[in-house]
């Protein structure tokens, strides 16, 4: 239980394995627009990741968008607010494949990075499809981070690239480690590299790391992998159907595992921004005029 559950009415809060809690409806079925948006919001503040399970499913794309704007101001792309994840005819990207997708933080080529991700399940694939959205809590992972480690991670900045061939592209330049523009905890903003053996991968990153000698960056890609996916802060989100999960893009990183060709995994995805909107420090100047 938490300690803002009384301003839940009628539902149960529990806590989730790794991180995030788990909110269901005493009643099945229950509007989740009955919800103190507040309150969800502290909570998704101080927990990083919401499940709301059980509840009422909405009946498309622009009731998603309604329930989403009462969180903050949307962050609009090119397609408009919702991102319908679904596996394309013919992808051009790994986002509509059915592959996996490497750890990373939405808006990282983007004038602004949105505070809260909003997902809702329309369909989900079956048992043993795969196709599960994965998070890791970084503030949590620094907290238990060594002071040695810390500091050697400090230093080092990451340089990505990635042709624009969906809805996003560009170049990022980013610290690994840089303060939450809420709390100043120590946050980890990290696009991890897709593996090297595998060529099918559509529209793979660049990657280019300074603040360490070249020799050592395998290893440190070692090292990452191994901390980001460490059980304590790494969760694999199973979806059912109505599913709705609410994301702090500011504290977590997310990706996917790879789903079974052709599983009927539906995913809605809506941006949120924060209070007031946070500017990406990590898109150069000339890339935010680019992209507005």
């Amino acid at each position: 239980m938490t300690d803002l559950a009384v301003d839940l009415p009628g539902v149960t809060v529990s806590n989730l394995e790794a991180l995030g809690l788990l909110i269901e409806p005493a009643a099945p079925g229950q509007d989740p627009r009955r919800l103190p948006v507040d309150a969800l919001r502290e909570l998704a503040r101080r927990h990083h990741l919401l499940l709301l399970r059980g509840f009422a499913s909405f009946a498309g794309p622009a009731e998603l968008t309604a329930w989403s704007e009462s969180w903050g101001e949307i962050m609009m792309w090119p397609f408009g607010a919702v991102l319908e994840l679904i596996e394309a005819e013919a992808p051009a990207d790994h986002i509509f494949d059915h592959s996996y997708v490497p750890l990373h933080w939405d808006g990282m080529y983007r004038p602004y990075i949105p505070e809260f991700q909003v997902f809702h399940c329309v369909s989900a694939p079956g048992g043993g499809q795969g196709g599960a959205t994965t998070f890791c809590d970084s503030a949590k992972l620094l907290a238990h981070t060594d002071g040695a480690t810390f500091d050697r991670w400090s230093r080092i900045e990451v340089t990505y690239r990635i042709p624009n061939l969906s809805h996003y592209g560009g170049k990022a330049v980013s610290p690994l480690i840089v303060p939450h523009p809420r709390t100043s905890e120590a946050t980890l903003r990290y696009n991890e590299p897709p593996r090297a053996d595998d060529d099918s991968f559509l529209n793979r990153p660049e990657h280019e790391f300074a603040g360490l000698p070249a020799e050592e960056v395998p290893a440190l890609l070692t090292e990452l992998h191994a901390a980001t996916h460490d059980p304590r802060w790494y969760y694999e989100h199973s979806w059912q159907q109505g599913d709705l999960v609410i994301a702090d893009n500011y504290t977590l990183l997310h990706g996917r595992t790879a789903f079974t060709h052709r599983a009927p995994r539906h995913i809605r995805r809506v941006h949120v921004l924060g209070e007031p909107p946070l500017r990406n420090p990590a898109s150069p100047s000339e890339e935010r005029a680019e992209n507005r």
